[in-house]
C-alpha cells in the first residue's frame, strides 16, 4: 500500500506526463461530457503526381487509408 507521500508523487508524475488526460477529466467533471483526447488535424502538401498516383494504388490494393500509412511512416521516421 502506498503512503500518501508516495501517492502523490506519483499522481505528480501522472500529470506532468499526460496533462491532456487530466485536463479531459476536468472538463468531464464540469461537463459530463469525456472530450476527444487526441484530434486529427488536416494539412496541405505538394507531392509529385505520379509518386501520389502510386502511393493511391498501393493504399487501395492493400486497402488501407492514405493518411494512416503516412502517419505510420512518420511515426517511424521520428520515433525509429
Amino acid at each position: 500500500m502506498l503512503s500518501g507521500k508516495e501517492l502523490l508523487k506519483y499522481a505528480r508524475e501522472a500529470i506532468a506526463e499526460h496533462p491532456e488526460v487530466f485536463a479531459a477529466l476536468e472538463e468531464y467533471d464540469r461537463t459530463r461530457r469525456l472530450p476527444k483526447l487526441k484530434y486529427k488535424k488536416r494539412v496541405n502538401f505538394t507531392l509529385d503526381s505520379e509518386l501520389f498516383r502510386e502511393f493511391r494504388r498501393l493504399c487501395e490494393k492493400k486497402g488501407i487509408k492514405m493518411s494512416i500509412k503516412i502517419e505510420e511512416l512518420i511515426k517511424k521516421e521520428i520515433y525509429g
